[in-house]
């Protein structure tokens, strides 16, 4: 490490891992004002400080036939990167989930003996349980984020160490209902009805319009229910376009006045947990993916939330399943005040003191972080 402070590597590749990115490089500067910062990410991370030597844009791809088409872009992208670790002497690589691609950049700094400092592991323990392998033999520390995480990877023989949920490390939501509703031409005695589609371009293709026809549903039963999509900045706006409703990318207000919502499986069940938001989980994939996916996942449940609370704590449907009459009619008891929308938001209330302890908060994940880079950097 120079005076001046490390030069670090990190790797984001998905909207999600730009934001939690973004915290980490914040601490970082903190810690090493000096610092030099490059690698993978998006504009939270460029904001934040980092050199950018690829765009999420360019690497929010998900199943199997989707990643093979892009291959050759991923191989010139990861030979570049490879030679950047060796140009800059580089003194640390911290990965940020995206396992396709990061799990191959553990390897090769490993290889190089650069220490490797991943967050947010990768999620093996729902499939392709063999990688568990690479990431105890090319990781010196595993950041992890999920409460049962911890053990799980030392009983595989990982460094693991439990950082706490970076989405309880926010500050609150400030916009106020009436301003939300404003903003979206919404009158303030309607109820929300939020749908999160995806993050990805073929996420929205696959989601948008199943979506949009069981709110539709839902609308012509209850029409104070209003649906409202929550967008993404770093996919095409196009692809939002054939759709008539409201939309808004500020998906935190918008979880934060919703009464309900209908989300695509990830990150995103967390968050309307995490907002107190009852939820229906749908998630469409390739059918030659999802074929795939069926013979390798091994999980019980989809949604994070779900796996979480060691229950179906939220309904959930896959491929054919997640039809529009079928979400609309799981989400109508969610809008309604009743014992199922009662259980959900008390089942909610567990996942969250999970993540975070009684307080439903935890300590700042980046700094804990930034704190293992210290050790494997020697400057503790």
């Amino acid at each position: 490490m120079t005076r001046s402070g490390p030069t670090i590597l990190l790797a984001a590749g998905e909207p999600s891992g730009d934001v939690h990115g973004a915290a980490v490089a914040r601490a970082l500067r903190r810690r090493w004002p000096g610092s030099t910062l490059y690698g993978l990410g998006g504009p939270k991370m460029a904001e934040a400080g980092v050199e950018l030597l690829a765009d999420v844009r360019d690497l929010a791809v998900m199943g199997f036939v989707e990643v093979a088409g892009r291959l050759p872009y991923f191989f010139r992208l990861f030979r570049r990167v490879r030679e950047e670790m060796r140009a800059r002497a580089t003194d640390l690589v911290l990965p940020i989930d995206y396992p396709g691609f990061n799990l191959r950049l553990a390897r090769a700094a490993h290889d190089l003996s650069i220490p490797v400092l991943y967050y947010i592991a990768p999620q093996v323990w729902a499939w392709h349980v063999g990688r568990v392998r690479q990431l105890a033999r090319y990781t010196d520390r595993l950041a992890v984020i999920l409460p049962f995480e911890e053990e799980w990877f030392r009983d595989a023989g990982a460094s693991a160490h439990y950082v706490g949920h970076p989405l309880l490390d926010r500050e609150p939501v400030v916009v106020t209902r009436s301003e939300f509703f404003e903003r979206l031409d919404v009158p303030t005695s309607a109820q929300i009805l939020a749908l999160f589609p995806g993050s990805r371009p073929q996420e929205i293709v696959r989601h948008l319009a199943v979506f949009e026809e069981a709110a539709t549903i839902i609308r012509q039963k209850h029409a104070h229910v209003h649906p409202v999509i929550a967008t993404v900045p770093t996919v095409p706006p196009s692809l939002y376009e054939r759709s008539d409703l409201p939309r808004t990318d500020d998906f935190r207000a918008l979880l934060a006045h919703a009464r309900a919502a209908l989300v695509k499986s990830g990150t995103t069940t967390l968050e309307a947990a995490i907002a107190n938001v009852p939820m229906v989980v749908a998630y469409r994939a390739h059918p030659a993916t999802f074929w795939l996916a069926r013979r390798l996942v091994q999980v019980e449940h989809i949604a994070l939330v779900n796996l979480i609370a060691g229950e179906r704590l939220v309904p959930e449907f896959v491929q054919d399943a997640a039809s529009p009459r079928a979400l609309a009619d799981a989400l109508e008891p969610f809008l309604l005040d009743g014992e199922a929308r009662g259980r959900a938001i008390a089942g909610l209330e567990r996942v969250r003191q999970k993540l975070g302890g009684a307080s439903g908060r935890s300590s700042n994940s980046a700094e804990r972080v930034v704190d293992l880079a210290a050790e494997l950097i020697g400057d503790s």
